[in-house]
């Protein structure tokens, strides 16, 4: 937003992004191949964290064609060329397929081109083929240039001078089809508008009793496909890594029939472009629907998303996925020598890495390669354990076995939800749901909470009562913040009159509190010794033990899109700064990243004490800003950042110190960042966790069973959470060490790597940890997380 000028505490690191010179060194940033949303995040931080460290950055417009052609395709980028970018899908400098880049002369002339104007360090966002093209292009560097100084066309010394080249590469694509990472940039944003559309062709499938056929992207890669159809429950989806068995027509069309006979008003069935038979065969959108209209007679319609999937808003993962990439990739050029391999920078759990280029090139093409040679095992073993686990999770979720087929456990397992709403909490539930009647367990569902829990509002659920859940918000279980120790007796004999041998709670820090006190109330009642096992959701995303939480994707996504509105309110109003109030308790992490997702000038969060010099230097800032041609400021606040600072004072303080050049404008988000329906992220991440907790509850109670043992060690009862790359169980008790219970956060947040991030592209001077940054790391065939959840950024 604007310049972004911003101001705060100085935050002490050990290693300091200003000991990083640019000084001389001049970048060149393109993207290239299919627009991506996100691109423009990308661009903006490359621009700006090199212009930041003292080198001069120029667009390249057009991919490699403009690189080609060269004059006034290629330009020195200022830092107000990237203002009120984040917001623009696309990519502002242009993108072009480019054949003429293949041959050899089209990259003499590129090389001419960069070396006119001293540019050695080239930053290329795009898919696999334009990262291959970049790493030719850097291997012939030395050459292109003697040929060059043969042909008179620059001076022998420049050769010496300018004698190799560094290439860093950011994958760009909507279809997350490179290998290496968990997401690329643009995936995010994808789902988003396919959930958009398909949650709107539900309303009105349900009206008719229909049909209906999704065509999504992805010739070569069904991600897409895939992860939309986990988000949305969808009935059948076709991929071109993993084809349908031999005689699916019949499997489909009977699982379509046996749905309308269980009352379901609609089918979705998703089809990713490529999709493929066991034969290699293409299996189109079109030929589904005449399948099911002449086998079914259900009226049956196709919907083709097309290029919809890559147009509109960014969606704040891939802003703030964008923005870590761009200032990694910045930090990758200006440590490089010409022993320095090509890299492209990635995204493993919720850490940035460094990986070969080549490597992972090579392995995108193995993919293909297997799928070519109907290996299709091979194939989505290389896609990644994130792929794999999707695939596994979908088939799990969506086809219910037959009863004479389930081995019964004889196990009464209950789900509860505990603290306040968040989006995704039903998709955890219903996912939990299948996962136990497939292992054989009777499912309660718990109303109400403990409060519910305690006079017994408790319900069998079967496999179809938990259809269409998935793309609800808030919780249809119902949920409330009371704790159990009131009703500790009466809970217990709840358990025993039910028998119910395991618990399964989704909630906040109420639940972690709540889990606590069950543990403790152990000694005296014996009913609460059986497995317990916590899955984290909350907006606040303040659960010890996760970094990552249920629902807080979709609040975060609620406050940029709000973020976006009010920037472009004030679109005919110059001179404005807006004072925007956050949730999340004590906890800054809506704040902070919605900031970076959004470009503010300054996040106030508790975890970072400011007092009123760090308000007068923020309004300084804005006020010297206001005099350029950027006139609009934004600021975010955590609700409960500070006693006396409140959002009422920030903005009594900024509007008298502003006056006569900007005025002030406050909004409180409130608790719509708790409703709405629940974004791709959370429907999928509320999904795969609580399977993967529905799974640990199953391993424990196999080895109990008949032997009537009584759970009374501490890792019996668990929070289930994203640690780095790892999803973890760790027993509550282990966990009070990593809490502050007094402000209800964890004593270690990640994301607080991240704030300088903001300062520095607001043009802050700040320091940067980039201690982990500078290894190349080793590609592995099956890349994520452990079971390939990619946290949030």
């Amino acid at each position: 937003m604007g310049s972004d000028d911003s101001s705060g505490s100085s935050v002490c690191l050990p290693k300091y992004l200003e000991h990083l010179s640019g000084d001389g060194k001049a970048i060149g940033v393109l993207t290239s191949g299919g627009d991506a949303q996100g691109m423009n995040a990308a661009v903006r931080a490359v621009v700006r964290t090199g212009i930041y460290v003292g080198a001069k950055v120029y667009f390249v417009y057009e991919g490699y064609q403009g690189l080609m052609e060269g004059g006034s395709n290629i330009v020195e980028a200022k830092w107000e060329n990237v203002s009120s970018i984040l917001q623009i899908g696309g990519t502002i400098i242009g993108s072009a397929r480019c054949n003429a880049f293949r041959s050899r002369e089209g990259r003499l002339k590129a090389a001419y081109n960069l070396v006119r104007l001293g540019i050695t360090n080239l930053c290329v966002i795009g898919g696999d083929g334009s990262l291959t093209g970049a790493n030719i292009f850097r291997k012939e560097w030395n050459g292109l240039l003697e040929e060059l100084a043969q042909n008179g066309q620059i001076e022998k010394d420049e050769v010496h001078k300018h004698s190799y080249l560094n290439v860093v590469g950011m994958v760009g694509s909507i279809d997350n089809d490179f290998c290496g990472t968990d997401m690329t940039i643009g995936t995010d944003s994808a789902l988003h508008r396919i959930i958009e559309v398909v949650d709107a062709i539900m309303t009105t499938a349900q009206s008719h009793q229909r049909t209906f056929v999704l065509e999504v992207m992805g010739r070569h890669c069904g991600y897409l496909a895939l992860v939309s159809a986990l988000a949305c429950g969808a009935d059948w989806v076709f991929l071109p890594e993993s084809p349908p068995e031999d005689g699916w027509e019949e499997s489909m069309c009977l699982k379509l029939s046996e749905n309308r006979a269980h009352k379901k008003r609609l089918n979705i069935i998703i089809v990713a472009e490529g999709a493929i038979d066991s034969q290699n065969q293409p299996i189109s959108s079109e030929k589904i629907k005449e399948l099911v209209v002449n086998q079914l007679g259900f009226d049956t319609r196709v919907t083709i998303l097309g290029h919809v999937q890559r147009g509109g808003t960014p969606s704040a993962f891939d802003r703030i996925l964008a923005s870590r990439m761009g200032v990694e990739a910045v930090i990758a050029l200006l440590e490089g020598d010409p022993e320095t391999p090509a890299c492209v920078v990635s995204l493993r759990g919720n850490q940035a890495v460094r990986l070969p280029l080549v490597e992972c090139v090579q392995m995108t093409q193995a993919v293909q390669k297997a799928m070519d040679e109907r290996n299709f095992h091979e194939a989505v073993r290389l896609r990644g354990r994130s792929f794999e686990g999707n695939l596994k999770t979908y088939k799990r979720l969506a086809i219910k076995q037959h009863d004479d087929k389930i081995t019964k456990s004889n196990c009464n397992v209950a789900i509860i939800n505990v603290g306040a709403p968040a989006a995704g909490m039903n998709a955890a539930v219903r996912s939990a749901v299948r996962v136990g009647i497939a292992d054989g367990h009777k499912m309660f569902a718990i109303y109400d909470g403990f409060d519910g829990f305690a006079k017994g509002q408790i319900k069998e659920f079967s496999w179809e009562d938990v259809g269409g859940w998935t793309g609800q918000g808030g919780s249809i279980l119902g949920t409330k913040r009371t704790l159990p120790g009131k009703h500790l007796e009466k809970i217990a004999e709840q358990i025993r009159s039910h028998s119910i041998n395991a618990l399964l709670i989704v909630g906040g820090f109420e639940a972690y509190l709540g889990l606590l006190e069950l543990a403790a109330a152990r000694e005296k009642h014996e009913a609460f010794c059986i497995p317990m096992v916590m899955v984290p959701a909350t907006v606040s995303n303040n659960v010890p033990g996760s970094d990552f939480s249920i629902g807080a994707d979709t609040a975060l996504n609620t406050i940029t899109d709000t973020c976006d509105r009010i920037k472009q309110s004030a679109s005919g109003t110059k001179r404005r700064v807006f004072i925007i109030e956050t949730m999340g308790g004590y906890c800054g992490y809506l704040a902070n990243m919605s900031g970076l997702a959004a470009g503010a000038d300054a996040a106030y969060i508790f975890e970072e004490p400011f007092d009123i010099r760090d308000l007068q230097s923020n309004v300084g800032h804005l006020r010297e800003k206001m005099k350029t041609t950027i006139q609009r400021g934004l600021i975010l606040r955590n609700e409960s950042c500070s006693v006396n600072y409140t959002t009422d004072f920030i903005c009594q303080l900024y509007s008298e110190e502003g006056k006569g050049v900007f005025d002030c404008r406050k909004n409180v988000l409130g608790h719509m960042q708790q409703g709405g329906a629940p974004s791709p992220f959370d429907r999928n991440f509320g999904t795969k966790i609580s399977a993967r907790a529905m799974e640990w509850i199953t391993e424990k109670l196999k080895g109990s069973q008949g032997t009537g043992k009584k759970f009374v060690d501490d890792d019996s009862i668990c929070v289930l959470g994203i640690s780095k790359r790892d999803l973890l169980f760790q027993p509550v008790e282990q966990l009070k060490k990593e809490a502050d219970f007094e402000h209800r956060i964890p004593k270690k947040q990640w994301w607080l790597k991240l704030r300088p991030l903001m300062k520095i592209l607001a043009k802050y001077k700040t320091s940067y940890d980039v201690s982990d940054s500078g290894k190349l790391e080793p590609l592995h065939p099956n890349q994520g997380t452990s079971d390939g959840e990619p946290a949030a950024i």
